[in-house]
């Protein structure tokens, strides 16, 4: 780091319904006979063709500057063969920069998969493995036309590093 940029560190909390809520849900198994409820991902993917597919990310470590959001639907991201991995999010606003006060650090079970809602900051996933395959749910144009990335290490000379 240069003496005009500071790194910050957040320490991943273990993921729950509870304390993810602000910033979308997570998912975890249930039965196959389990009604439609609550616990289900709620998408919203009217916007445009939604697109699931597999994105294999590799050394992705646990340091980031920038953060991206998408307002035109929810993102569902999971990794494939049960590997834990991290998020950074920050609640959905009507700035054009994500609340600091509010940005959290999250560690995924391999287990269970993330839905971010509507607008949702988001830096990830990073992980310490070699490699990861995640599954992605978004729109086909999101990366495209729904693609708003705030650099905090040009703007307020942060790094942030995932603990």
């Amino acid at each position: 780091m240069t003496p005009s940029h500071s790194l910050q560190r957040l320490s991943a909390q273990p993921m729950t319904r509870e304390n993810f809520q602000p910033y979308g849900q997570f998912i975890t198994p249930s039965t196959d006979s389990k009604p439609y409820g609550n616990d289900d991902a709620q998408l919203d993917l009217s916007n445009g063709t939604p697109r699931f597919y597999i994105m294999r990310l590799q050394q992705r470590g646990r340091t980031f500057h920038t953060i991206t959001r998408h307002q035109r639907c929810t993102q569902c991201l999971g990794s494939l063969e049960g590997k834990d991995w991290l998020i950074a999010v920050s609640p959905p606003s009507e700035s054009n920069r994500p609340d600091l006060e509010q940005m959290k650090a999250f560690r995924i079970p391999g287990n269970g998969f993330i839905k971010l809602a509507r607008g949702t900051w988001h830096a990830g996933p990073y992980f310490d493995h070699e490699a990861v395959d995640f599954y992605n749910l978004e729109l086909s144009d999101t990366n495209e036309i729904d693609y708003f990335t705030h650099n905090f290490r040009e703007i307020e000379g942060l790094t942030f590093e995932i603990l």
